[in-house]
């Protein structure tokens, strides 16, 4: 989702335009370029996105869905920080060599600290320098940006 929003500086000037990331692209990408044999995706299930979730399976994910609630404004909200931080210190984690985490969320620095620390953190995938946390800058060598990558992998 991190690709999708338009981020403005505080004068309200656009200085990331956002776009729609193609899943199907993206699964070939964290393919090749990792070599990742299985990618988990974490979401909110709203039963109203079957055909999403059918989809997605269909492209290769492995979806692990997080009940959601509606914020004030009545927006499904599924916050899946937990499920992922289980998903890569606990229950799959010794199914796989390395991980390759994508986000640019600093929720996750406590999870990166410790796969540094087990020698299983392979790579940070964040959507844009914009969404960055600044509690992810001692991972600098670990970071690759996805909008550099955005003319292979925009929705068309």
């Amino acid at each position: 989702m991190g690709t999708r929003k338009d981020i403005s500086d505080r004068k309200k000037r656009i200085i990331y335009k956002g776009w729609k990331l193609d899943f199907k692209k993206f699964q070939v990408y964290l393919s090749d370029k990792f070599r990742v044999s299985k990618s988990f995706l974490f979401i909110g299930y709203i039963s109203e996105n079957k055909s999403l979730y059918n989809n997605l399976k269909r492209f290769g994910y492995e979806l692990v869905y997080k009940p959601t609630t509606k914020d004030s404004s009545g927006k499904p909200k599924g916050n899946i920080d937990a499920e992922l931080v289980l998903h890569s210190a606990a229950i799959e984690y010794n199914n796989y060599d390395k991980a390759v985490i994508v986000s640019g969320d600093g929720d996750f620095r406590c999870l990166h600290e410790y796969l540094k620390s087990k020698n299983k953190l392979l790579n940070i995938v964040i959507p844009n320098r914009y969404s960055e946390s600044s509690l992810l800058s001692p991972f600098q060598k670990y970071k690759i940006m996805i909008d550099r990558e955005q003319n292979k992998l925009k929705f068309k």
